[in-house]
């Protein structure tokens, strides 16, 4: 049974979990580890079946516990080669990756890692480089798209591949253009290389889901320019516009920044919460 959680999504940390019954992987560590170590614990979870990771940029609160994780529990790194330089240079990474447990990886291509499919593709955004994921397992399509300034062909793509879908819903547009960040912060979310607003994040699910869509986790979303039920609503709004129905057509939830999700157990066509 393939199990998927959030551990963190926002600015303040982003860590999901991925895992079959017999192997693991979590995409971004930007959590602490003693979090990440009590909530995997309390969620029937153990870390040492995770014998991946897979990072989509070198952002801190996408990276800050990656090379400890990976020391503690002696798992491999997967990244692209700028986005591992990146690690490397960023000084809130404390312990950096071990040589021998880097693993580049390059957009585009597939790699059989475990019992995952993955393939990196390209996301636009102001880091060194920035990759989203599709992993598919067990007739599984699962794609994470986050941090991400605007909407690629490749991203329409992969939206379309999808049976599960995690994609930044990060702000409101008024709220951030009326609220209290410098102007030039302002114009860098705003960018084509800044991070998706709520509205961008419905019209790319709207004009590119297919119907083995099942289920969508808005994720990433800021602490002062959004909140969870705008940007639900804002998604479900022009959703309803193209005449589709969240929660006929498929699932939709937000994920909370700083709390973990419930553990879901996907299976291709449905979605059930595990009960724990």
């Amino acid at each position: 049974m393939l199990k998927f959680v959030s551990f963190g999504s926002g600015s303040s940390g982003n860590c999901y979990y991925l895992g079959t019954a017999t192997d693991g992987l979590l995409v971004d560590i930007g959590v602490g580890i003693r979090g990440l170590r009590k909530n995997s614990r309390d969620y029937g979870i153990h870390l040492n079946t995770v014998k991946h990771i897979l990072v989509t940029h070198d952002h801190a609160d996408h990276i800050k516990s990656v090379g400890a994780f990976s020391f503690d529990f002696h798992v491999p790194v997967y990244a692209t080669a700028k986005v591992h330089e990146g690690i490397e240079r960023n000084y809130c990474v404390q312990r950096k990756v071990a040589s021998d447990m880097k693993h580049i990886v390059t957009p585009g291509e597939t790699y059989q890692i475990g019992q995952f499919s993955v393939t990196p593709f390209l996301v636009p955004h102001d880091a060194s480089e920035n990759v989203g994921y599709q992993i598919d397992v067990e007739g599984v399509s699962f794609v994470i798209i986050t941090d991400v300034g605007s909407v690629t062909d490749e991203v329409k793509q992969r939206i379309g591949n999808a049976h599960y879908l995690i994609i930044e819903a990060n702000h409101d547009v008024e709220m951030l253009t009326n609220g209290p960040y410098p102007a030039y912060l302002k114009q860098r979310i705003l960018s084509q290389t800044g991070h998706l607003s709520n509205a961008e994040c419905g019209q790319a699910i709207a004009e590119n889901m297919t119907e083995k869509l099942r289920h969508v986790w808005l994720c990433h979303l800021s602490e002062e320019n959004n909140h969870p039920e705008l940007a639900r609503k804002t998604v479900e709004t022009i959703l309803r516009s193209y005449g589709i129905i969240p929660g006929k057509d498929f699932q939709l939830e937000v994920l909370k920044r700083k709390i973990p999700s419930e553990v879901y157990e996907l299976i291709p066509g449905n979605v059930q919460l595990s009960l724990f």
